[in-house]
């Protein structure tokens, strides 16, 4: 990460529910036993994300179908166009999800790997991911104690909070470069 010719990004993919998490609450304490509703849905929101851990610039992609090896290609695609305007090579950290992996976009990153490149970490090792720090700051300051009755709620609230992000963040780069 020393390397001023090198940019070195984590990627990863991430779920935010559309019923939030209640972490902390204030109860009567004549009520023994409280019971706190949420909204009865499995409805999720997916995204591609990468931070560069030399400022904490964040890209995203909402990802409206699957993640898949067509969908990660175009996120690479995106991102080596906007990481690509400083000049450096960029190595992209990411797990060893199959699609990472896949012959569909093999040809590809042969084709860019001089200035694009994907490191792999090592398998079953997803909290050696700094962006996986990211995806919890984001459910804390987003999605916990909060109701979403619907999932564009949760989208907006999500994405306001990579909004700012997209330019670079102290917070961000400190929270993701802590080994």
């Amino acid at each position: 990460m020393r390397d001023p010719r090198i940019d070195l990004w984590a990627s990863d993919e991430v779920h935010f529910q559309q019923h939030g998490s209640r972490c902390r609450m204030w109860v009567p304490p004549e009520d023994p036993d409280p019971v706190v509703l949420h909204h009865p849905t499995r409805r999720s929101v997916g995204y591609f994300g990468a931070v560069r851990l030399r400022d904490g610039k964040v890209v995203f992609r909402r990802e409206p179908h699957r993640f898949n090896a067509q969908s990660f290609q175009v996120f690479l695609q995106d991102l080596r166009v906007r990481s690509s305007r400083s000049g450096r090579r960029v190595v992209v950290i990411a797990d060893n999800a199959r699609y990472h992996h896949a012959v569909f976009h093999k040809a590809w990153r042969h084709q860019h790997a001089d200035h694009f490149a994907l490191d792999f970490l090592p398998p079953y090792s997803p909290d050696l991911n700094p962006i996986e720090r990211l995806w919890k700051l984001v459910r804390r300051l987003c999605l916990h104690n909060r109701y979403f009755p619907c999932l564009d709620e949760v989208i907006v609230a999500v994405e306001q909070q990579f909004a700012p992000w997209t330019k670079g963040n102290e917070t961000v780069r400190r929270l993701c470069t802590v080994i």
